[in-house]
């Protein structure tokens, strides 16, 4: 029996172009809810556009156009890129909808009525930060900036503002994160928050005075419009997508599993249960606070204008190159570096030399000797299989991509082990050892089958290419189940092109 399982990603902020922090969280995000499926979950998988705010409405402003055109072209630039790099969302959530919309104003309106006392007025003056769109502590100002702006300037604020009584609550997130310890994983993101609770919350303003770009909270008592805060907008997001308030929204909530930054795991971890538990609703399940992918050893970012070009690398050994090298070089619970260097030494020895390479090895041989069919060659249990598969699903389990990217590659290296230890092409020669043959052939075939699987959350159109030329006739994959005991006989091999050119290939074509 299948289980339900809904992913969600932050939804990213409309006011520059992706770059490979964003595209990480998302091809990361896709690897999760692929593994889900291969195991037979039902799966949601939602992202979108965080739409509202003062720093749409200020870089509008700088274009000379509306923030709804901002946002419009921003969301359209976002969701293509998505698509190019084979992100298997099948939900799309844009703060800018009007079901979020009704949907935020529903939640604020259900804590006024359950708990009215959580939310209060208060003159408030502080430093704020438009770029996280926060009011800053002393600990968060370096040198007159936000740490995570530094190329920003910091605003004095002062006006009368809706809070949101957060310390009431600080008791429970205590309660429960002791009772749930895998709520907020990893386990450094986890003790980060519990060093805050022990440090002492603080209420939280959830309106902007006279902020036009925002969904509109109810005005103050002197007769002031507020806009709802960009953060109490956005973090709902997560729960309109079911349909809430209406329909069957319940079938969906609470969220299997929250990915964000870990720069914003305050506002995940702490803030939205503490809204959701001040209007009487579950809390998601799990909350994972990856690292950042860092350029020379510093965070993509376009405040600090540390990037690079996305399109670029996208571009320069395809999609799933890509998607494979983020997973498989930056560690999915800490930060890891991008290089073009280490890009293209992983592409060369781990996808053109090692996968690649046997793809062709294996069909070629295949052809050559045997009419490209798969020698008859059934399988009790293929013990380096069996141990392949476990140690995977312990990584996915866990949400160790990079670990789990590790032990399905460990096949491919352990089948061009195998072809360098028996050279088949030798044996090919001496008619007394077409058994031994047949057996080398079909393990080829078992081992590539098994990788296409197993890669296939990192790789979806490069491994679904290499299964449809190992030719098993079947519809779909395998689940991991059936791969120790996999039968490849009479399976239809056909040779194709090159699956990964090397760089020096590439570069000529």
């Amino acid at each position: 029996m299948s289980r339900r399982f809904y992913l969600t990603t932050a939804i990213d902020y409309a006011n520059g172009d992706p770059h490979h922090g964003h595209a990480y969280e998302k091809i990361g995000a896709d690897a999760i809810a692929r593994y889900h499926r291969l195991v037979g979950d039902e799966v949601r998988f939602c992202m979108g556009m965080d739409e509202h705010g003062q720093k749409v409405a200020q870089t509008a402003a700088a274009q000379g156009i509306t923030p709804q055109q901002l946002v419009d072209d921003l969301a359209a630039r976002f969701e293509g890129l998505w698509k190019r790099l084979n992100v298997s969302n099948d939900r799309w959530v844009r703060t800018t909808d009007e079901h979020h919309r009704r949907g935020v104003r529903a939640l604020i309106d259900r804590i006024f009525e359950r708990n009215p006392d959580d939310f209060y007025e208060k003159a408030y003056e502080g430093w704020y930060c438009v770029g996280c769109e926060l009011f800053k502590k002393d600990n968060e100002i370096q040198d007159g900036h936000c740490v995570l702006h530094p190329t920003r300037e910091l605003q004095w604020t002062e006006e009368r503002n809706w809070f949101f009584r957060l310390t009431r609550y600080q008791d429970f997130l205590r309660a429960h994160f002791e009772a749930n310890p895998d709520f907020l994983l990893p386990e450094s993101r986890r003790n980060e928050m519990l060093a805050l609770l022990d440090g002492g919350l603080e209420d939280i303003s959830v309106s902007r005075a006279r902020l036009a770009w925002a969904i509109p909270f109810r005005p103050t008592s002197d007769g002031v419009e507020q806009g709802t805060w960009v953060w109490f907008d956005a973090l709902p997001n997560y729960l309109t997508d079911t349909g809430f308030p209406d329909g069957d929204w319940q079938a969906w909530w609470p969220a299997q599993m929250h990915v964000v930054g870990k720069d914003i795991i305050r506002l995940h971890a702490i803030i939205w249960p503490a809204m959701l538990q001040s209007a009487g609703l579950p809390l998601p399940q799990r909350v994972w606070g990856h690292g950042f992918v860092l350029l020379g050893g510093e965070r993509f970012s376009k405040s600090s204008g540390v990037g690079l070009d996305l399109g670029e690398a996208v571009d320069r050994f395809g999609a799933d190159a890509f998607r494979y090298f983020l997973l498989r070089e930056v560690p999915w619970d800490s930060d890891g570096n991008f290089s073009w260097e280490r890009f293209t030494e992983r592409y060369t020895s781990e996808l053109a030399n090692g996968l690649g390479n046997l793809a062709s090895r294996s069909t070629s041989m295949l052809a050559k000797y045997r009419d490209g069919v798969v020698p008859a060659s059934p399988v009790q249990r293929d013990e380096a299989v069996a141990r392949a598969v476990e140690v995977y699903r312990a990584a996915m389990d866990a949400n160790l991509l990079h670990q789990g990217a590790e032990a399905a590659y460990e096949v491919v290296r352990v089948a061009n082990g195998l072809v360098a230890e028996k050279q088949p092409w030798s044996i090919a020669k001496d008619p007394s050892r077409a058994d031994e043959l047949d057996g080398i052939l079909a393990t080829m075939v078992r081992y590539l089958a098994t990788a296409a699987v197993l890669l296939s959350p990192f790789m979806p159109q490069k491994t679904a290419e290499l299964w449809e030329r190992l030719g098993s006739g079947r519809d779909g994959m395998p689940s991991l189940d059936e791969l120790a005991t996999l039968d490849v006989s009479g399976w239809k091999t056909s040779a194709g092109g090159i699956l990964f050119p090397r760089p020096e290939v590439a570069a000529a074509a």
